[in-house]
């Protein structure tokens, strides 16, 4: 049976409230993890955005492995990433590059090198290497700095251009890459593997009117490395003659390396602006090397290779691109080049964020109503302060 007690004069007998602050503090405490997962997926996917001495420097090429240009189709055999979905080079197609605000300009450090700092200069059999001295670094433009391990070349032949990237499917005489690496990791070794460990900076070379001094450094010093592993001392120069003078305009996109075994580790930027040669520099460069098998050096490019829905974005808008801009939070991950959608990582995350603060502010808005209501009806004087409850052995007749 049930009883009716009375609670004494002036007190309150137990209420819900106790029940409703409890679970108003379980639905606080869920929206605080909630909020804070956000928080991090957040801080993790800004570091993903933000947003490679490479093989060229070692051995006969990027690998212990002898591997050749004659057969790039075997490459994979011994080297499964070179199938891979993001290898480089590849064709930018300005059609459908992204115009990116969020490219800053590359700024270097240090890139200027006294005569008296030697530098290594090799033929490893598949291009010439220059050594470069850690203090060269990227400090700008991308979200870490990268430290510059090595720069190399690649070329055609005397009658047919030999760059890695193209444009518009328009291949350039030449190609320059100037390597770096993530300077979060410890060194080159461990940052070859990491997709954001590499850094390489590419210039394409074209046939001018008049000799570049700046290549020259390198180009002049050639027959005294023709054969393959032959090297040579050479003054510093300054390095950053070897790049366009304009370095905010360029392509950007995730790739690869583009030799054994092409790990997919590289923060591509490609410029815009090319650099000349004059005739005989070009014509030194493609006709002075060696091979491990004494024949001459040509050639030494990879062919462009699938996108594969990889975004290419542009610090600029190219005059053939249509009117597209990426939005902000945007990266270079596995999306159509070419197409965006009308929500992104940052539209989503404001949005979460949004819903899970209107709900917690409308539970504590409905914790204070309830509890107000209950101590209205307790209060009341019409009402008796009285609560029911099961009866127990002593209650029962």
């Amino acid at each position: 049976m049930y009883v009716r007690q009375s609670g004494p004069a002036g007190s309150r007998g137990p209420s819900r409230t106790p029940h409703l602050l409890e679970m108003n503090r379980t639905a606080l405490r869920i929206c605080v993890l909630l909020l804070a997962g956000l928080g991090r997926a957040a801080a993790g996917q800004e570091h993903d955005h933000n947003d490679e001495n490479a093989p060229h420097s070692q051995e006969r090429g990027p690998s212990d492995s002898h591997w050749s240009y004659e057969d790039p189709g075997q490459w994979a055999k011994h080297f499964p990433a070179c199938a891979g979905n993001m290898q480089s080079p590849i064709n930018i197609n300005t059609e459908t590059t992204i115009f990116s605000p969020q490219l800053r300009p590359i700024q270097l450090s240090g890139y200027s090198l006294p005569a008296s700092q030697m530098l290594a200069l090799k033929n490893n059999g598949h291009t010439v290497v220059l050594k470069l001295p850690e203090s060269l670094a990227i400090v700008g433009g991308y979200a870490q700095q990268y430290r510059a391990v090595q720069l190399h070349l690649h070329w055609g032949s005397p009658s047919e251009p030999g760059s890695e990237h193209t444009v518009d499917h328009k291949r350039f005489a030449g190609e320059l890459h100037v390597v770096h690496y993530n300077t979060k990791y410890e060194n080159f070794k461990a940052a070859v593997t990491q997709p954001d460990g590499l850094a390489v900076l590419g210039v394409f070379l074209e046939v001018g009117p008049r000799e570049n001094p700046y290549y020259q450094q390198i180009l002049k010093h050639l027959h005294s490395i023709q054969g393959e592993d032959d090297e040579v001392f050479v003054p510093g120069f300054n390095i950053a003659g070897l790049l366009p003078d304009n370095l905010h305009l360029y392509f950007h996109y995730n790739g690869s390396l583009t030799t054994p075994p092409c790990l997919e580790s590289v923060k591509w930027t490609v410029f815009n602006q090319t650099v000349m040669l004059s005739k005989e520099q070009m014509n030194i460069l493609v006709s002075s090397l060696q091979t491990d098998d004494n024949r001459l050096l040509m050639n030494n490019f990879r062919q462009d290779q699938s996108l594969h829905r990889r975004w290419v974005l542009a610090s600029f808008e190219p005059s053939s691109s249509r009117e597209r801009q990426v939005p902000a939070g945007g990266g270079t991950s596995a999306t159509a080049a070419g197409h965006t959608s009308s929500f992104h990582a940052g539209d989503v995350l404001a949005v979460l964020f949004g819903v899970l603060f209107a709900i917690t502010m409308l539970a504590f808005l409905l914790y204070v109503y309830k509890n107000r209501s209950q101590n209205a009806r307790l209060d009341s004087p019409t009402k008796s302060k009285v609560i029911y409850t099961a009866a127990t052995a002593e209650n029962t007749a």
